[in-house]
């Protein structure tokens, strides 16, 4: 799904999904959150080239688009 013109925080900026990123829920509701599964996760830098140049940094990938990165082309 393309990014459209309102940037949502809470959705991958790749797909579209809900992106479940525990610091996003932390800055929308002020509740603590535990650590994200994004800071487990090793984003490559053919990853990131993905994203849009206006979610750079304000949107996060979701756990399924890092996961088909990571697992190489032939699943993605």
């Amino acid at each position: 799904m393309p990014l459209s013109n309102t940037l949502d925080p809470t959705r991958c900026p790749l797909c579209g999904q809900l992106n479940q990123c525990a610091m996003e829920v932390q800055q929308a509701t002020g509740v603590e959150q535990p650590p994200c599964w994004c800071t487990q996760m090793d984003f490559t830098a053919e990853l990131l080239d993905q994203l849009p140049v206006q979610a750079r940094g304000k949107a996060c990938i979701c756990a399924g688009c890092a996961q088909r990165m990571a697992a190489g082309p032939e699943t993605a």
